[in-house]
């Protein structure tokens, strides 16, 4: 009996049996599973297997991220169960351009929204206390220069909002981010906007009429643009010679693109986003009660699938519109019925275990609205907290919806943020977030959960792929308090949160950063030994002198393309050097895939380091310190 013989046994048992199974494939980290059924399997049973770290659905898989050993229980399912590997890369590539356009669409929003979040949620909150200064407590004048160069912070991440969302649009489609932030600053350059006395104006461009909008603010119009763009670029490349790319491809590129977006791309975003603001609002106020029960009991699962990102452009539309939104509040209370979930667990939790990572969980979703840990760790595993937490945000979020609270500012609702929610419904929000808090956390201590997860593992020491006759090797012991991992290729710093695979942006597989590529090369990022190379070539394990391991992953969900645009340099169990070149890859026959070029670094096992120190820098070149381990 192989190591992961009884791993891969029970995993093929807990989705369903090898007749439920379609097909299978690996990347560096997951089995993918597409199943007939995707009732018949049992999530909660892998998950409480020793060896599995996460199990997550969606894009019409299920996915079980096993880690390192992957590809060694890929080859024990393969070789002892009847189920058949995928298809061709080519096949599969294609398919997934042509598949679910509902989950495109939200793949692309979450690729576009995530790494500006951060911004728009610092500037939401100094925006709200700036009210609370100014106009609820009297202590700071508006006329004043502090509160003007503090509403100056607050505002500026709003109205360039295009801007930013031109650089992250550009940056998901795999266009020049600097020719997109030109052809979107040009709807904001005084020439452009001094052309306008009232919205609506109608002006002309070669005798073409060109309807004039504030674009300020707005989301949808950039988004479409720099889409277009992207489209246009790699044409352009195409038929323009390479010695006159340089200047002829932006020269094209604006003298088409800033046209087209003033007359045609411009207008019609402007009008279908206040379409969809009018929409909301409409629902919001003929029945709040109804769509807060929806959001509020809702939202955490639309975050567990990344769904919520289609809902996200439409909370800044209303900021952008009317000042104040009615989707976020609603939505708070699903965030602090994750916290009463955690409480509850807390409280009735034995296991001591259990308990310590409750608590550890509860502090970032209360002070930070974090609740990845609770939903991941807690309510999905032990199954019923989910459900408590969704009944507390159906009533909380019914209440808040009820009585149209709004919030001022894009926020992460907790503790911390509450002055983005001081209006005159402040009140409800209140006890809206109160009632879910609590009704989930005593439903939690009611219904109970089974704590069996730790002692079962414990018990079955053949699923982690070890046993006392083949015990693993002792992992080196680092030879000095602190390791650096230089970067692997020049691009773009990406920090791991923002990154749409939620596997990754979790934590799930260890802590790192991503780099968005500016070659189609991989060089070792430090001195070692190749442990591991995906069958599809996207991705490499290397084994550090130091003892830790470090996973590059070029690309996410790239496994699709079976390794078609990859050529890998090394072989398993190859001493390499920092800067040995590892792999080449085509970027534009990834992007045409359809995928994104971000490129996870990850540290998958600490070793005797505790903590990862990211460089500070947002734009790193090949062999420059990137990782510094303690």
């Amino acid at each position: 009996m192989g190591k992961f013989t009884e791993l891969s046994n029970r995993i093929v048992e807990h989705v369903g049996g090898e007749k439920n199974v379609t097909e299978l494939y690996h990347c560096m980290t997951r089995l993918r599973f597409k199943l007939k059924d995707f009732g018949k399997a049992d999530k909660q049973q892998l998950e409480r297997l020793d060896g599995v770290i996460t199990v997550v659905q969606g894009n019409g898989q299920l996915q079980v991220v096993i880690g390192n050993d992957v590809n060694a229980v890929y080859k024990e399912i393969i070789a002892n169960h009847d189920i058949k590997p995928a298809g061709e890369a080519k096949e599969d590539a294609k398919s997934e351009k042509t598949g679910n356009l509902i989950t495109r669409f939200f793949n692309t929003m979450s690729g576009i929204m995530t790494p500006i979040v951060p911004a728009l949620a610092g500037a939401g909150m100094l925006k709200a206390v700036l009210v609370i200064l100014s106009t609820t407590l009297g202590i700071l004048a508006q006329d004043s220069s502090t509160y003007k160069i503090l509403a100056a912070a607050g505002n500026s991440v709003f109205y360039f909002l295009p801007l930013l969302l031109a650089i992250s649009t550009a940056r998901y489609f795999g266009a020049n981010m600097f020719v997109s932030l030109t052809i979107m600053g040009a709807l904001l350059e005084p020439n452009f906007t001094g052309l306008m006395e009232n919205i609506g104006d109608v002006t002309r461009f070669l005798n073409i009429p060109v309807v004039l909008m504030s674009y300020t603010g707005t989301l949808i119009p950039a988004m479409l643009t720099i889409w277009v763009y992207s489209h246009m670029e790699r044409y352009l490349k195409k038929i323009i010679p390479a010695n006159i790319q340089m200047f002829a491809v932006p020269l094209v590129s604006l003298l088409i693109m800033v046209p087209l977006a003033a007359a045609a791309i411009g207008p019609v975003g402007v009008y279908l986003g206040n379409g969809i603001a009018s929409g909301i609002n409409y629902l919001s106020s003929s029945s709040g009660l109804v769509m807060g029960a929806l959001i509020g009991g809702g939202w955490t699962l639309l975050v567990m699938f990344g769904l919520h990102w289609g809902i996200v452009p439409a909370m800044l539309n209303n900021l952008s519109l009317h000042g104040f939104d009615t989707i976020k509040p609603p939505s708070a209370a699903a965030t602090f019925a994750s916290s009463g979930a955690a409480l509850g667990v807390f409280l009735k939790a034995k296991d001591k275990k259990l308990k310590a990572y409750a608590l550890s969980a509860l502090a970032p979703s209360i002070l930070a609205g974090v609740t990845e840990p609770i939903v991941y760790g807690i309510s999905v595993k032990l199954k019923r907290p989910l459900i408590a937490q969704i009944i507390g945000g159906v009533i909380g979020g019914a209440f808040i919806g009820a009585f149209h609270s709004t919030v001022l500012a894009y926020v992460f609702p907790a503790v911390t943020t509450l002055p983005a929610f001081a209006t005159d419904t402040f009140v409800y929000f209140l006890i809206g977030i109160t009632a879910s808090f609590v009704i989930t956390a005593v439903l939690t201590y009611i219904l109970g959960f089974e704590e069996q997860i730790d002692e079962d593992k414990s018990k079955n020491p053949v699923a982690t792929g070890e046993n006392k006759n083949n015990p693993s090797p002792a992992v080196p012991a680092a030879g000095s308090d602190v390791s650096g991992v230089s970067a692997p290729v020049s691009g773009q710093i990406i920090p791991l949160q923002e990154v749409s695979d939620q596997v990754f942006s979790s934590g799930a597989m260890g802590d790192g950063v991503a780099i968005l590529p500016e070659e189609g090369k991989i060089y070792a990022p430090v001195s070692g030994t190749i442990t591991s190379i995906a069958k599809s070539k996207h991705a490499i394990g290397i084994t550090a002198a130091d003892g830790f391991e470090l996973l590059i992953h070029v690309g996410l969900n790239t496994v699709k393309l079976k390794g078609a645009p990859f050529e890998v340099k090394v072989a398993e169990n190859q001493q390499v050097r920092e800067g040995d070149l590892l792999l080449e890859f085509d970027p534009e026959a990834i992007r045409e895939a359809g995928l994104e070029l971000t490129t996870p670094i990850i540290i998958t096992n600490m070793n005797t380091f505790t903590t990862v120190e990211v460089t500070a820098k947002r734009q790193v070149l090949y062999r420059e310190p990137l990782l510094e381990l303690r």
